[in-house]
């Protein structure tokens, strides 16, 4: 079963000491570039919390530390399933959508 999309929300910055916001369960993630609204990642995961901690935001510097001024600006939303094989289904269904709507919009 799926649920619906949650709102989109500011995905934390670098060194602010923000908080994500998202369900400790299987589903799929969609991160976007804020400006643009450009897709930045998205995904079917076993746990949404864990995977948009985890997502690389930004460069590394040579001291393993995330350089806060080469980090977009970004913001993502969630979507909760019952299953991690619901949450590929899913997400297999949006990618067949938008796949077919750029062959048709091309």
């Amino acid at each position: 079963m799926i649920s619906t999309w949650s709102e989109w929300k500011r995905y934390p910055r670098p060194g602010r000491g923000e908080n994500l916001e998202a369900p400790i369960s299987p589903g799929i993630y969609e991160v976007r570039i804020a400006g643009t609204g450009a897709l930045y990642s998205f995904g079917a995961v076993d746990n949404l919390a864990q995977a948009l901690a985890l997502l690389p935001v930004g460069s590394k510097s040579w001291f393993g530390r995330r350089d806060a001024s080469d980090a977009p600006d970004l913001e993502y939303r969630t979507c909760a399933t019952s299953s991690k094989a619901d949450a590929k289904a899913a997400a297999e269904r949006m990618i067949g959508r938008r796949e077919t709507y750029l062959s048709g919009a091309a």
